[in-house]
């Protein structure tokens, strides 16, 4: 799978964790393949809290980039009490600013204690990951800092609200990633994702922008390295 994306140009990958084991098994990857990197995260519908220290001890390793995957999931009715979440991430939002990485966000219906959770945070980074709001949202996101990173979604013939986010957003806080398994792209529906595919949503993305592809990925590039720096 890695040398599938390398032959299609995806030539940095970083696969998040949603617990200890995934974030384990991650890592395990990234120090296999030079190309892949690790996010240390816990998910926010979690039932058992997050271990900080362990969580600490994993990141400190060279080939870890990002805390995450993390966030608040209010739409989910089998997760954590929305106080319990929200205290949650706090401690994890804490967690990154102290080990100077940034965080990969998921954001199901608690755009509005997102926000509150990242202002209350100076020096907080990162991206919002799958990005899937329309412009108010994304704009309000844009001006705390983060990046919108854009998945296969936007492929989709209904998304034009979503179409419009990635014309508008700024070029500096463009991100795109698959969410493989996850997050398929329009033409690919059905099967699981990959990403080596990231390149069905970057010729879209190319399009909408009106720059070439070549020009998409050297924007990409430098915006990855620029909030995910221990890529480089």
């Amino acid at each position: 799978m890695v040398g599938a994306a390398v032959d299609a140009g995806v030539t940095r990958m970083i696969t998040m964790g949603v617990d200890l084991e995934h974030s384990h098994r991650g890592l395990a990857l990234a120090r296999q393949h030079p190309e892949v990197f690790a996010g240390i995260g816990h998910y926010p519908t979690e039932s058992s809290p997050p271990d900080l220290d362990a969580i600490r001890t994993l990141a400190a390793d060279d080939r870890v980039v990002a805390i995450g995957e993390i966030g608040l999931d209010f739409e989910d009715k089998g997760g954590p009490a929305r106080d319990v979440q929200t205290a949650r991430l706090h401690d994890l939002f804490a967690l990154a600013v102290d080990l100077d990485l940034p965080v990969s966000i998921h954001n199901r219906g608690g755009g509005t204690e997102l926000a509150e959770a990242i202002t209350a945070h100076p020096g907080l980074r990162g991206a919002m990951h799958y990005f899937a709001l329309e412009w108010d949202w994304a704009e309000r996101f844009v001006e705390l800092g983060f990046y919108l990173s854009f998945a296969g979604l936007v492929t989709r013939p209904s998304r034009n609200a979503l179409r419009d986010v990635v014309k508008r957003c700024p070029v500096d806080r463009l991100l795109l990633e698959t969410d493989s398994p996850y997050g398929n792209a329009h033409n690919r529906m059905g099967v699981p994702n990959r990403p080596a595919y990231l390149l069905d949503t970057a010729t879209l993305v190319a399009e909408l922008r009106g720059i070439s592809l070549d020009g998409l990925a050297k924007l990409e590039r430098d915006n990855a390295f620029a909030l995910f720096r221990k890529l480089a």
